[in-house]
């Protein structure tokens, strides 16, 4: 049975260490959608420097303008799904992490309880065996 509860803590870190995975990987994800957010932002600020400097480029701004707020909408749409994935992952990852916990800790006790039987029967061995030493002695006086 020991074997076996050792296979299942084996299994449970893996698994907390493939959310852990999941979990970066996302989060990486988020850190990108955002750096591409900045970027597109620094564009517009530009492309809004250019068109308050340039009367054709002004023209051509509406156009950009409505281009740009239909990608940021994507990626706020985008930037909200991976988030909700994110907390989906943490909570995967939370739930991973307590099973492997239980597993460890049922282990655990279990070693300790078998450490306790062997110190009690090693303990009943010494004590006959000091009994043992004490009636020799006894007999060897009498």
């Amino acid at each position: 049975m020991a074997k076996g509860l050792k296979t299942l803590i084996r299994l449970a870190r893996w698994e907390v260490d493939e959310k852990r995975r999941v979990l970066v990987a996302l989060q990486t994800r988020e850190e990108e959608i955002i750096a591409t957010i900045r970027a597109a932002e620094q564009q517009l600020l530009h492309e809004q420097q250019v068109a308050s400097q340039d009367p054709e480029a002004a023209y051509l701004y509406g156009a950009f303008a409505n281009a740009w707020l239909n990608y940021r909408a994507q990626l706020d749409a985008t930037l909200a799904e991976v988030r909700a994935q994110i907390e989906i992952a943490r909570d995967d990852l939370a739930e991973a992490f307590r099973q492997a916990k239980t597993y460890e800790v049922t282990q655990a006790n279990r070693e300790k309880r078998e450490k306790e039987e062997a110190d009690r029967k090693e303990q009943a061995v010494m004590d006959e065996l000091g009994i043992e030493i004490h009636r020799r002695r006894e007999k060897d006086e009498g």
